[in-house]
């Protein structure tokens, strides 16, 4: 640690103190940073404190001694041929292919399984920098046409555009503020999508959202010919997004006012649309549960829910029946029932086991057919597909496995290989495994833990980066990261823990980590940090932490709270303020998880483990380099400049806490190859200078 060359004491520009304060529910609550909420894109003054963290970042970042090695070794990882999951229209397969070091994905076609690929679009070419990003796309039902949705420098917001396939032409079509949406074709018609009216330019990326309605747009028509198929004026908070049955027979609208996954459900009868027009008929009302939709042929719906099912169960409803009632197909289970399609006349479901994928095939009435073999522990997504299609294709991926894409023929249930990556290292050097360890109140958590099987026969302890997350229902599953490679093959250990909080295991895990409950997820990672030490996984003063977005939060929350835990740590993009994080973009919808900072109750949950509000004056803090990014319009900004301030103005000891800023992203989607490997070899070189890691000489 007492490496010369690095600097002994930073010296942070100086920040700027504000007079704020707030009183909240007889308290008062200083904000001295709340300038730093203002949109760096707009404001001199925020933009000029950017610069100057920016350069005090990037001097100290450049001085870590293996730096280079980590970038190179990054660049070296990433650099292999990586494909998307094929997506079937008429005779032909779309699918998404980079060569390696491209800074976005292209778009290929094949007319047939054996036809000779033919390049699209090339997303590469729309901006210098390669940081606008074909986010997603979805052909017409023969397809004829492609609906893109376009992503520019990291923003949520998406423009949507038209391509004629066989003309290889993008079309005058363009439809703007499309925002958390889906793309359902109607035919080669037209298609259905989302989108917020067009906000004022000072609140582009900062103001709050209302008013989302679905749309219908009709090839080569303009923007302003759309129809309005669905609004809730007298409900402005409320999302709402659309998809078609392959059939073309019902449109599925699902409504929802949070992150939580409640919907209300309607159907609007397409032939009778000549009639009736955009008439809904509502299915489900009150948010109350999750109703994702499987399938419909002609007046039958398939649905997975979890409607009197906590770990999901597979319905159908009959619309033509007098007096429609739901029948159950396949009952809940004891793994978590993710997702279903009808494909090839069978149902093939995804389940969730101790936060693995599994996947079966089910004949229409529920009765099992087949497994589907993954390769182990890992994660396994996609089985997309026509109720008529012969085929699915899925892909698989583990920690020490790049995503693979696997075609199955429904008919034999034989599975073989589409795309197989090539990578420039063993998998079978690296053990993954799954431990589970006691929290604070007794609940076995599942964690993850990969490293070398060298080192895990020998039982040898190494510096450890843990990572977790703990919110909005999302299931951390196991998944290759070149970054993470990167650290496993510098001599390091990776874990994630799969906390309360998360999607793991059903409705009851979501519930245990959210809301007043929300100090469940902290003392889940925490006793995490305890189990790796006490085990020998990794030495005391080797655990580094990262987490992103929520997780940025819990970076933030369990360093405030054991600080004598960590050695270093990443927030990136972190939910940092929780007190006014409902006060930007779609921070409102996030009150299912934290609760509604107004409202007594929830603010004093929140007050108590707000990052921003709970940094520890005379505490001697770990090693921390905060990460978010200018465009970043999901947790704007300001959540980390705030904190960064706060932190950098606490005697919080002498360990470097910095923030780095990058320009022209966003929360993370569509971020460019170039600034995914800069970025990760910053992190890792300050995560791997700070907990004593230091990676082979030469590189592997």
């Amino acid at each position: 640690m007492n490496t010369p060359d690095l600097p002994v004491a930073l010296h942070y520009p100086e920040t700027e103190r504000g007079k704020v304060v707030d009183m909240l529910f007889g308290e008062r609550v200083a904000d001295p940073y709340r300038w730093l909420e203002n949109d760096v894109r707009e404001d001199p003054q925020v933009a000029q404190w950017v610069d100057a963290q920016n350069r005090v970042t990037r001097g100290y970042l450049d001085k870590l001694p293996d730096r280079d090695w980590f970038e190179n070794r990054i660049s070296a990882l990433i650099n292999y041929e990586r494909f998307g999951i094929p997506t079937k229209a008429g005779h032909t397969y779309f699918y998404e292919r980079n060569s390696g070091l491209q800074n976005q994905s292209q778009l290929f076609m094949r007319r047939g399984l054996s036809g000779k690929p033919r390049l699209l679009l090339d997303p590469n070419t729309w901006s210098g920098d390669g940081a606008d990003a074909l986010s997603s796309w979805e052909p017409s039902e023969k397809g004829r046409y492609l609906a893109l949705s376009i992503q520019q420098g990291g923003s949520d917001w998406r423009t949507l555009r038209v391509l004629d396939v066989n003309k290889q032409q993008l079309l005058d079509d363009e439809v703007r503020w499309a925002k958390y949406t889906d793309i359902s074709w109607l035919g080669e018609e037209g298609f259905f999508y989302s989108r917020f009216p067009a906000p004022d330019k000072t609140s582009q990326f900062t103001g709050l959202n209302y008013d989302h309605a679905v749309w219908f747009h009709r090839v080569g028509t303009p923007q302003s010919a759309d129809e309005l198929v669905f609004a809730t004026p007298d409900m402005p908070q409320t999302k709402h997004t659309a998809e078609v049955t392959s059939d073309g027979r019902h449109l599925v609208i699902r409504s929802s006012t949070g992150t939580d996954d409640r919907y209300e459900l309607r159907v609007i009868d397409l032939k009778k649309r000549k009639s009736d027009g955009w008439k809904p008929r509502t299915l489900v009302s009150g948010f109350d549960n999750d109703w994702q939709l499987v399938e419909g042929m002609g007046s039958k719906l398939w649905f997975v829910t979890n409607k009197d099912a906590p770990r999901f169960r597979l319905v159908a409803i009959d619309l033509a029946d007098r007096d429609p009632h739901w029948t159950e197909i396949i009952p809940e289970g004891t793994d978590i029932l993710r997702h279903a399609r009808i494909v090839g006349g069978h149902l093939v479901v995804s389940l969730l086991k101790d936060a693995s994928s599994r996947a079966l095939i089910y004949d229409l009435n529920g009765k099992s057919v087949r497994a589907i073999t993954l390769n182990g522990i890992g994660s396994a997504s996609g089985f997309r597909g026509r109720p008529d299609d012969p085929e699915t294709f899925f892909s698989f991926s583990s920690f020490n496995r790049p995503t693979g894409i696997y075609r199955m023929d429904l008919t034999t249930g034989k599975s073989t290989v589409f795309a197989a990556p090539s990578t420039g290292f063993e998998p079978r050097d690296f053990d993954v495994s799954q431990r589970f360890y006691t929290s604070k109140d007794g609940t076995r958590v599942p964690m993850f833990i990969v490293r070398s099987k060298q080192a895990a026969v020998a039982g040898k302890a190494q510096p450890t980066l843990l990572y977790g997350y703990g919110g909005f229902d999302v299931a951390m599953t196991p998944a290759f990261s070149s970054i993470r490679m990167a650290w496993l093959e510098a001599g390091g250990t990776f874990a994630m823990a799969n906390l309360r909080g998360g999607g793991e295991y059903g409705r009851e895990w979501h519930d245990g980590g959210r809301l007043a409950n929300k100090q469940n997820v902290f003392d889940d990672f925490i006793a995490a940090g305890e189990f790796l030490i006490a085990e020998g996984i990794t030495p005391k003063g080797g655990l580094a932490i990262q987490g992103g977005s929520n997780g940025g939060l819990l970076v933030g929350a369990v360093v405030n709270q054991r600080p004598d835990l960590f050695a270093a740590g990443n927030a990136a993009v972190g939910v940092m303020d929780m007190l006014r994080f409902d006060k930007f973009t779609a921070g409102r919808y996030w009150t299912d998880d934290y609760g509604d900072p107004s409202v007594e109750k929830d603010f004093r949950v929140l007050r108590a483990y707000s990052p921003y509000h709970n940094i520890r004056a005379g505490a001697d803090y770990p090693a921390l380099l905060v990460t978010t990014a200018d465009t970043d319009d999901r947790v704007v900004p300001g959540h980390s400049f705030k904190y960064a301030a706060a932190l950098q103005a606490a005697a919080t000891g002498d360990k470097p806490h910095l923030i780095r800023i990058e320009t022209r992203a966003g929360h993370g989607a569509g971020k460019p190859t170039d600034k995914i490997v800069e970025e990760g070899a910053d992190v890792l070189a300050f995560l791997a200078y700070w907990t004593g890691l230091v990676p082979p000489t030469p590189a592997p």
